[in-house]
């Protein structure tokens, strides 16, 4: 009977071990686990973090690159405001010369008398003038255009007003002179002059381009005289 016993003793004690054994084998294979989760997830969060970086500095890198491209896009108009604006008043004094030049030549008709004629041809300049020079007020009051820009568009400015002041002068003095009429119209060096009535004398003529020189600093070669029945 005793025999009996110790032998349940030792099956049992056997038991115990083969348990705690099982028990820390389990224990440590789970903490290798759990230990192999965590160094993957430190890494997988080490490569979202360069990968954020490195995506944050392409970003950055784009947002640079875009910067620089619209700081040049606003060189580049700021550039190119004046000559644009030059340009385009260059282009109404041509349609406009043109236009003068043509209906110079058209005989008057039943319906559009001589006087109508410089009338609405002087109407036609005035309406020229007021256009560029509201081109170059488009550039004073826009915010983005440098203070040297709007330096050379108030000149401008000044320019366009001095020869309107200079041509009505110029007309008021021909118009002592016997002339019934006249039209003076500047196109950079060139100037036109139509006379209304018969063809102007040899004496004239020097009076017309003795004042034109005089009051619009001209050379009498650039000077052009017509005449309009």
């Amino acid at each position: 009977m005793k025999v009996f016993k110790k032998n349940q003793i030792v099956v049992f004690v056997i038991g115990l071990m083969i348990i705690a054994a099982g028990y820390l084998n389990f224990t440590n294979n789970a903490s290798l686990e759990a230990g192999a989760i965590a160094d993957s997830e430190e890494i997988a969060g080490i490569g979202d973090a360069k990968l954020v970086s490195a995506n944050a500095q392409e970003g950055n890198a784009n947002v640079v690159s875009d910067k620089e491209n619209n700081e040049l896009t606003n060189e580049e108009y700021l550039d190119g405001n004046i000559e644009e604006t030059n340009m385009k008043n260059s282009i109404i004094e041509e349609k406009q010369e043109a236009k003068v030049q043509e209906d110079s030549n058209l005989e008057t008709s039943t319906t559009i008398t001589s006087d109508e004629y410089f009338t609405n041809s002087r109407l036609e300049r005035n309406t020229m003038y007021s256009q560029q020079i509201e081109n170059y007020q488009d550039i004073l009051s826009n915010t983005n255009v440098s203070e040297a820009q709007k330096k050379i568009a108030q000149e401008e400015i000044t320019k366009i007003s001095n020869e309107q002041n200079a041509i009505m002068i110029a007309e008021n003095l021909i118009k002592t002179k016997g002339i019934e009429d006249l039209m003076i119209f500047v196109n950079n060096e060139s100037i036109n002059v139509i006379v209304k009535g018969d063809e102007p004398t040899k004496e004239e003529i020097a009076q017309i381009q003795n004042i034109i020189t005089r009051e619009l600093n001209a050379d009498i070669a650039d000077i052009h005289i017509m005449n309009k029945v």
